[in-house]
C-alpha cells in the first residue's frame, strides 16, 4: 500500500517532458490573458452588488480582491511577454489566486462577520476559478500545489472561525448566511478536494492528447509539425540572446533497397533502433524529430557546429556498429547514416534557411559516398 501511494505521488509530481514544458511556455501567456479576462468579468459581480446595494460590505471586499487579481494578472502578462522562461511563474500566480480568496474570506473576521468567512456564496467560488485556471498550464505539479494550498488555507479559516466564535449564538440571528455546521464545512473541503483531483485528471488527459498529436507513432520522437513550430521558437531565442544553434538532417543510407531486401517490418525496426539512439544521444533541451520516411532532424540550442559535429560523428559510429536483428532468426544486418549540419547565424537566420542548408549538406554527404557527416567548412 505504501509503495502504491508513493507511485501515485511520483506520477502526480512528475516534471513535464520537454514537449509539455514547451507547450506550457507557449500557453503561459494564454493563462495570463485568461486570468486577466476572468478578473475583469469578476469585477462586474461586486460592482453590480454595490450598485444594487445588497450585502455592501461583502461586495466591497470582493471589489478590492478582484481588482488585485486584475492588477497581478496584468503584471504576469508583462512578465511573460518579455520572452524569458520563468518556471516558477505558474506556481506563484496560482498560489496568489488561492491565497487571495483565502485572504478575502479571512478579512471578514476583521469586519466582524465570521459567518461570512465560512458561509460566503460570493467569495468561496473563487477557489474553483483558481483551481480551474491551473489546467491551462499543463503541469500536474501546479495542480497539486494549488489544490493542497486551497485545502490548507480554507481548513485554517474554518478552524479559526469554529473555535474563536460561537457562530450559532443568538447574537448572530437571523443568520443571513445560515447557521454554522461542521458537516457543511467538511462538504466544502470535499468539494475543494474533488475539484483539485479533477484539474489533475484534466491535465493528465491533456498531456496524453498533446503527446499523441505531436509525436511520431512509430518512433515516439517528435513529428515534423512540432519540430517546425519548436525550431521557430529556438531561432527566435538564439537571435534574442545571441546564442549558437545547430540543426542536423540525418538520413538512413540505402533504406529503400534495405526495405526491398529485408521487408518493411525489419525496416521499421531499423527506424526504431536509430530513433532510440537519437533519443539517448541528445539532451532534453535538444529537439529530435522524425522528418519523414527514413529522415530525421535535430535542433541543438546553445550548441556550436564543432560540438554538434562531434555528437553526430559519435552517433554515426554507434549506429554503424550496432547489429539489427531480422525476423525468423536471420543473420543480423548493419546500417549506416549520413548527415548534414547547418549553424546559426553563419548558414542563415531563419529556420527555413537552416533546414535547407542542412538538407543540402546531407545530399552532399550522400554524393560523397554516404556514411559521413558534412558540416560545411568544418567537416
Amino acid at each position: 500500500m505504501h509503495s502504491y501511494l508513493i507511485k501515485i505521488w511520483n506520477r502526480a509530481w512528475s516534471q513535464p517532458d520537454p514537449l509539455l514544458m514547451e507547450a506550457g511556455v507557449r500557453g503561459e501567456l494564454l493563462v495570463a490573458k485568461t486570468r486577466l479576462g476572468l478578473a475583469g468579468v469578476l469585477l462586474l459581480i461586486p460592482l453590480a452588488g454595490i450598485f444594487v446595494g445588497e450585502i455592501f460590505k461583502e461586495n466591497l471586499v470582493g471589489l478590492g480582491a478582484t481588482a488585485s487579481v486584475f492588477l497581478i494578472s496584468l503584471i504576469a502578462c508583462l512578465l511573460i511577454r518579455d520572452g524569458q522562461r520563468r518556471k516558477w511563474l505558474g506556481f506563484v500566480t496560482s498560489g496568489f489566486d488561492v491565497t487571495l480568496v483565502s485572504a478575502t474570506l479571512a478579512s471578514f473576521f476583521l469586519l466582524g462577520q465570521p459567518h461570512t468567512a465560512v458561509n460566503s456564496k460570493v467569495v468561496f467560488e473563487g477557489y474553483f476559478l483558481a483551481l480551474s485556471a491551473t489546467t491551462l498550464r499543463y503541469d500536474k505539479r501546479v495542480c497539486v500545489v494549488t489544490g493542497l494550498l486551497a485545502l490548507a488555507e480554507y481548513s485554517a479559516i474554518v478552524v479559526v472561525a469554529g473555535t474563536h466564535w460561537d457562530l450559532n449564538s443568538p447574537a448572530y440571528a437571523p443568520y443571513p448566511y445560515g447557521m454554522f455546521s461542521w458537516g457543511a464545512q467538511i462538504s466544502r473541503l470535499i468539494l475543494l478536494l474533488t475539484a483539485s483531483l479533477l484539474t489533475l485528471a484534466v491535465v493528465s488527459r491533456t498531456q496524453q492528447f498533446l503527446h499523441l498529436s505531436t509525436s511520431d507513432p512509430l518512433t515516439s520522437l517528435f513529428n515534423r509539425g512540432y519540430f517546425n513550430e519548436r525550431v521557430s521558437v529556438e531561432v527566435g531565442r538564439a537571435i534574442r540572446y545571441r546564442q549558437p544553434l545547430t540543426i542536423a538532417m540525418v538520413d538512413v543510407d540505402h533504406f529503400k533497397s534495405f526495405n526491398d531486401q529485408h521487408g518493411h517490418v525489419t525496416g521499421d525496426k531499423v527506424l526504431q533502433s536509430i530513433a532510440a539512439k537519437l533519443h539517448h544521444s541528445f539532451r532534453q533541451s535538444d529537439i529530435v524529430a522524425r522528418y519523414g520516411g527514413e529522415e530525421f532532424v535535430i535542433a541543438m540550442p546553445q550548441t556550436d557546429a564543432t560540438d554538434a559535429f562531434r555528437k553526430l560523428e559519435d552517433l554515426r559510429r554507434a549506429i554503424a556498429g550496432t547489429p539489427i536483428p531480422v525476423p525468423k532468426g536471420g543473420k543480423p544486418v548493419f546500417v549506416t547514416i549520413s548527415a548534414g549540419l547547418a549553424r546559426f547565424p553563419n548558414d542563415g537566420e531563419k529556420e527555413d534557411d537552416l533546414i535547407a542548408v542542412a538538407d543540402a549538406r546531407l545530399f552532399q554527404a550522400k554524393r560523397n559516398g554516404r556514411n559521413q557527416i558534412v558540416a560545411g567548412n568544418s567537416s
